[in-house]
């Protein structure tokens, strides 16, 4: 659990920046550019790395806080439907990420909430506790500094349709091949 925590702290932590500095984090993008960047992903990749290992490792001695009955795991999929067209409406201007302001981290949101239906062992609440707590939290933020720039693809009126499509692809793909080849867990019985 203790490497699951600090994966969570520096993924989170290196993502919660703009949250509590936001005028240091944006002095220190302007001045080192690519240097930010690069930093800013490298402590991500780390982050997200301890934090595969850290779940993996958790997950070999569950501590059980609660189980859910199986009809919240169709509400967990039904959510996850969701998932992957904010995903990708992030990047594709369009009605959807208009509707949604911020889709990446409403599909945060309902990634975490969702998994939190169905999974309740503690390494799952912290897990995904966590991330919906930052995106929460960043949400509220977002709200009170100034927008920045997100690279996108350009608008076009297809963006939407691409967005579903292609999200509702991966949700399928995640069913019934990635999620268990990545996670080790069938997500639908």
């Amino acid at each position: 659990m203790t490497l699951l925590i600090i994966g969570l702290i520096v993924f989170l932590g290196t993502h919660s920046i703009s949250i509590v500095a936001p005028a240091w984090r944006d002095g220190m993008a302007a001045r080192m550019g690519n240097g930010w960047r690069a930093i800013y992903s490298v402590s991500s990749l780390i982050g997200l790395v301890l934090i595969i290992k850290g779940y993996a490792t958790a997950r070999m001695e569950p501590t059980v806080v609660y189980t859910s009955p199986l009809w919240l795991h169709h509400v967990t999929a039904a959510l996850m439907v969701l998932v992957f067209p904010l995903l990708l409406a992030t990047y594709l201007p369009g009605r959807i990420k208009t509707m949604f302001k911020h889709p990446m981290l409403n599909a945060v949101k309902f990634w975490a909430f969702a998994h939190l239906l169905s999974n309740g062992t503690l390494n799952d609440i912290v897990l995904f506790g966590s991330f919906l707590l930052w995106a929460v939290a960043d949400r509220i933020s977002v709200k009170r500094r100034p927008a920045r720039p997100l690279n996108t693809f350009p608008e076009s009126k297809y963006n939407d349709a691409i967005a579903v499509v292609g999200g509702l692809a991966l949700y399928f793909l995640m069913i019934h091949w990635l999620h268990y080849k990545l996670i080790g867990v069938v997500p639908i019985l």
